[in-house]
Parts: C-alpha cells; sequence; structure tokens
C-alpha cells in the first residue's frame, strides 16, 4: 500500500472533504518498506482486522472519547 492510498483510505473513513497535496520537493524515501511478520507469526499472533476495519474503529474510538 502506498502512502497515497493510505491517505486516500482514511480520507474516506473520516469523510474528509478537502484535497491531498503531496510536496514533490520533499524526498521520496525509501522507494519500498516491507514489513517481515514472520516472528510474530512463529509466536501464535494472528491479526484479527486488517488495516481499513482497524482506522475505522480507531476513529470511531476518538470521536466517542475526544
Amino acid at each position: 500500500m502506498t502512502i497515497k492510498e493510505l491517505a486516500e483510505m482514511i480520507n474516506e473513513i473520516v469523510g474528509f472533504k478537502g484535497e491531498i497535496v503531496f510536496d514533490t520537493s520533499k524526498p521520496d524515501g525509501t522507494s519500498r518498506k516491507l514489513l517481515d511478520v514472520s516472528r510474530i507469526n512463529g509466536l501464535g499472533w494472528r491479526s484479527k482486522i486488517d488495516l481499513e476495519e482497524g482506522i475505522k474503529k480507531t476513529y470511531e474510538w476518538f470521536l466517542k472519547h475526544q
């Protein structure tokens, strides 16, 4: 997932109506970042919800507790 895709997902979840603007004059950083979950999976842990659902639940919690 790209930063742009993540930003668009959050944008949709929170109902932001503005424009997402990227500053292309800044460095892009590492072109590819990989997450290795093999160690924690080896201990028996598995995620129960996907990223989008986690963001939704976190946002709902925030709205209730702000």
